[in-house]
């Protein structure tokens, strides 16, 4: 929700205190804050300014692959540096697409990475960008140790609605929830198939409709928004950031 991790961000959560911390993250939930945007994101807006106020003149970020090899190294003012490590960022994982889809076909890319529903959330965040407003993301992600965090299940399974945890978050940032409100924020957008082993009754007190077939979850979506729908489809959905043409 900072849009690209690194630059300010060494400070503010790097070293700030929890209250800080909290304030800054609470912002999720406004307008803006989603993965690779910077300009008019207030987390990283905010997280900027605090730095700023801190008179920090150098960083040295570095960017990796998945293997975790470093690919590229920038170095140099803290926003400036930034900006220039999020250009390569880009250039390496965002995939232009033409418009939005009706349905995103989305995997989380399979063990590890879909152990639990807390891990295999970043893919459902990149899906909702290439998603239309009122379309269906169909996400596959196994789930064989449930949901994952404790909090995050709680906040899930008590809230009555997308808008309330989202009003949650603003008013109390706890890690663990705050998955729960990016969730939620993909259901403020679209509706969610969830392909998965977890128990039918567990995902429906989530608010994703439960599948354990993927012909019948693409089926369920042509439902909703019809026959002749757009699909995109992202089989390494952790890792590769739609960007629809404005």
């Amino acid at each position: 929700f900072a849009g690209v991790s690194g630059g300010a961000k060494a400070v503010l959560p790097g070293c700030a205190s929890p209250s800080a911390i909290a304030a800054n993250h609470g912002l999720m939930a406004r307008p803006g804050a989603e993965t690779g945007r910077l300009e008019g994101n207030p987390v990283r807006e905010d997280l900027e300014e605090g730095a700023a106020m801190l008179g920090i003149d150098f960083i040295l970020n570095a960017i990796v692959d998945d293997r975790h090899r470093i690919v590229a190294a920038f170095a140099g003012h803290v926003r400036a540096a930034h900006r220039k490590g999020c250009e390569r960022v880009a250039e390496r994982g965002a995939v232009p697409i033409a418009r939005c889809a009706d349905i995103v076909l989305v995997s989380a890319g399979g063990y590890p990475l879909d152990v639990n529903m807390y891990q295999a959330q970043k893919a459902l965040d990149n899906a909702v960008h290439a998603v239309r407003e009122g379309g269906v993301i169909v996400w596959v992600a196994e789930c064989r140790e449930g949901l994952g965090s404790a909090t995050f299940a709680s906040w899930l399974q008590e809230a009555g609605s997308a808008d309330e945890i989202l009003a949650r978050i603003e008013r109390e940032f706890v890690l663990g929830g705050h998955k729960a409100a990016a969730i939620a924020a993909v259901l403020k957008k679209a509706r969610v198939h969830l392909v998965s082993s977890l128990p039918a009754e567990a995902v429906g007190r989530v608010g994703l409709v439960p599948f354990d077939d993927l012909g019948q979850a693409l089926a369920a979506a042509h439902e909703v928004v019809g026959s002749e729908a757009r699909i995109w489809a992202l089989p390494y959905g952790d890792s590769v950031l739609p960007q629809a043409a404005a």
